[in-house]
């Protein structure tokens, strides 16, 4: 009988994920994060789900002392790797974790979340109230989630490569999942962003984001 990949383990499923190839995602920072956070004073940042490591790569070389996060021993060897080949290797703490049963602890100045989708088992809801419960007051919470599928030219369907069969939650229930403290948490961005791919063999597409960044009220 064929394992469904969904039902495997989380942490076999995305070190299968990342062990495919020596790298997945481009190295770049998300354009999301660049954009929101590149006006905010450099303080302690926490990266769920960090992946390879782009965005703590990228905070950690404009000053912050960041915590990245994610399931995949495989990925988090990656980022380390990556962080030394930039000179930022004695910024980043690179910590593994399965969201579904653990969450770093401290407060942060900065948690950014970006893409939480999983085939796999994942308790989203439960990961982003985590996240929200880590901002320090005056802190600053940043989510960014696919709203759909990417929209490739000449094509009728989306692809919806390794996020197929996931359920791409609205901003609206992404604010009620963080379950805010009433009056103490502000939203600053509440958009969703299209952004125009074009993959190395020249293929192009669109693809559209939810973005929410809130601030958090100091005490």
């Amino acid at each position: 009988m064929t394992e469904d990949r969904a039902e495997r383990a989380p942490e076999r499923f995305w070190d299968e994920f990342y062990g495919k190839s020596r790298r997945v995602w481009s190295g770049r920072p998300n354009p999301t994060l660049v954009r929101e956070t590149a006006h905010l004073e450099p303080g302690t940042a926490l990266d769920v789900g960090c992946g390879e490591g782009a965005d703590a790569i990228w905070l950690a070389g404009r000053g912050w002392r960041v915590t990245g996060v994610d399931i995949s021993a495989v990925a988090l060897r990656r980022a380390a790797g990556h962080a030394a080949g930039a000179g930022v290797g004695d910024r980043v703490e690179w910590r593994r974790h399965d969201l579904s049963r653990s969450f770093p602890p401290g407060s942060f100045d900065l948690v950014t979340v970006h893409f939480l989708h999983s085939p796999a088992d994942l308790p989203v809801d439960g990961v982003l109230r985590s996240s929200a419960a880590a901002v320090a007051p005056g802190g600053t919470l940043l989510v960014a989630g696919h709203a759909a599928f990417i929209a490739w030219e000449g094509e009728q369907d989306g692809d919806g490569g390794h996020h197929r069969g996931v359920r791409f939650p609205t901003p609206e229930e992404m604010l009620r999942s963080f379950e805010l403290e009433e009056g103490r948490w502000r939203v600053e961005v509440n958009e969703t962003a299209h952004h125009e791919l074009t993959t190395p063999d020249g293929r192009r597409g669109t693809r559209a984001d939810h973005v929410l960044r809130l601030r958090r009220r100091a005490a």
